[in-house]
Order: structure tokens, then C-alpha cells, then sequence
């Protein structure tokens, strides 16, 4: 169940939409000084996305 304003959860597969490569969320964060939601994907688990980098698969 969802409490959070979030676009994407664990587990959930999406597109980078930029390159259109599917993906799985591994990591979501808040970024308090931004005012939006970070994401680490399984297969970059050392680059971070925004939500408007990525789309429902």
C-alpha cells in the first residue's frame, strides 16, 4: 500500500526515458532541498534518477 505522493516503488519495472532501457527501483528518497523523489536502479546502483527521468514500463 502507497502512503507517499511517490510515483514509483520498490520492486515496480520502469523506463529510463532517455534511453528507453527497462529497469527495476531498488532505492526511492525524498530530496528535502528539492522538493522531489530520487531513485537507484538495480542496474545503475551508483547513479540516481528523478522521477521526470523515468515513465511506467
Amino acid at each position: 500500500m502507497k502512503n507517499t505522493n511517490n510515483l514509483f516503488d520498490n520492486g515496480e519495472t520502469v523506463n529510463i526515458q532517455k534511453t528507453g532501457e527497462l529497469v527495476t527501483i531498488s532505492k526511492w528518497q525524498y530530496v528535502k532541498h528539492m522538493k522531489k523523489y530520487s531513485y537507484i536502479v538495480n542496474e545503475h546502483p551508483s547513479t540516481f534518477f528523478f522521477e521526470e527521468e523515468l515513465k511506467k514500463a
